[in-house]
């Protein structure tokens, strides 16, 4: 386990860490603007679709993606930013050992999130356990370490609020979507408007705050697939897992791996909870 120099804006808040674990690879912090999304465990339909299409229309401009590897909006921003191809940070609030990380049933996100080129990082000890109080304190370093702080649902009383107030201590600009006067799980968020965060209806919102160039729409492209891919293609009428592809072709799974990886590339293909799907 590796120790992390601590970033430039984590440095700048009241309650600097001492230290930092990392696992993976930081990105450099003059490339890059860091963007923590974070939300309810128990999202709605509506939050979801928000996450994931936020996400989605952020994808090439330079954003981390940073959450808490929590259930819920955590979890899904994460899994999106991967999908996109972006970078993203996760901050347990557990030590970063395998043995102990937290939740246990997010190992394999988190391994993921490795492999992709982002990193898993900690002030905890490599095999501290989480516990009640060591979630509050990870939720300073993520709203620390970003330029803003996206919230995407939350509850009046959650650590979600939490994290947005701290944000707002560090002077962090706090992004917050708007919901349904009825729904529970928009409380916080519709708190956090009257308070003064800023409401966010699209992606343009965020890429605008950034000053970021907006992108050109890119054209349609014809997607060349040679014989293997296509045969690939063919299969997946409906998602299949990576074995169930290979039998079927009767392919050494190291070649479709390989096979796979140059179709995702492409775009014609994703991969999510251990199946692969068209697009």
């Amino acid at each position: 386990m590796e120790h992390l120099p601590i970033p430039y804006l984590l440095q700048h808040i009241p309650d600097t860490p001492t230290q930092l674990y990392i696992r993976g690879t930081f990105p450099n912090e003059d490339g890059y603007k860091f963007l923590t999304v974070i939300g309810s465990r128990k999202f709605t339909t509506y939050g979801k679709q928000v996450c994931e299409k936020i996400i989605k229309d952020l994808a090439g401009y330079p954003i981390v993606i940073v959450s808490g590897l929590a259930l819920g909006i955590d979890s899904l921003a994460h899994r999106t930013a991967l999908e996109h191809n972006m970078l993203t940070i996760a901050v347990p609030g557990s030590g970063l050992d395998d043995s102990v990380l937290y939740p246990r049933t997010n190992l394999g996100l988190a391994k993921k999130i490795i492999e992709s080129g982002g990193a898993l990082i900690s002030e905890f000890e490599p095999h501290f356990k989480a516990t009640n109080w060591s979630f509050p304190k990870r939720n300073r370093i993520m709203a620390g370490m970003s330029h803003a702080v996206l919230v995407i649902e939350a509850e009046n009383t959650s650590g979600t609020r939490i994290t947005a107030r701290l944000a707002t201590d560090y002077n962090r600009e706090v992004f917050a979507i708007p919901g349904s006067i009825f729904s529970p799980s928009s409380e916080g968020c519709n708190e956090l408007i009257r308070e003064g965060a800023t409401p966010v209806t699209s992606a343009e919102d965020i890429i605008n705050f950034f000053n970021f160039e907006k992108q050109q729409p890119i054209q349609s492209q014809i997607v060349i697939l040679d014989p293997n891919e296509e045969k690939v293609i063919n299969l997946l009428n409906q998602p299949l897992s990576r074995n169930t592809i290979a039998e079927k072709l009767n392919m050494n799974i190291i070649n479709l791996n390989i096979l796979l990886s140059s179709m995702e590339i492409k775009g014609v293909i994703r991969e999510e909870l251990g199946k692969i799907y068209k697009n």
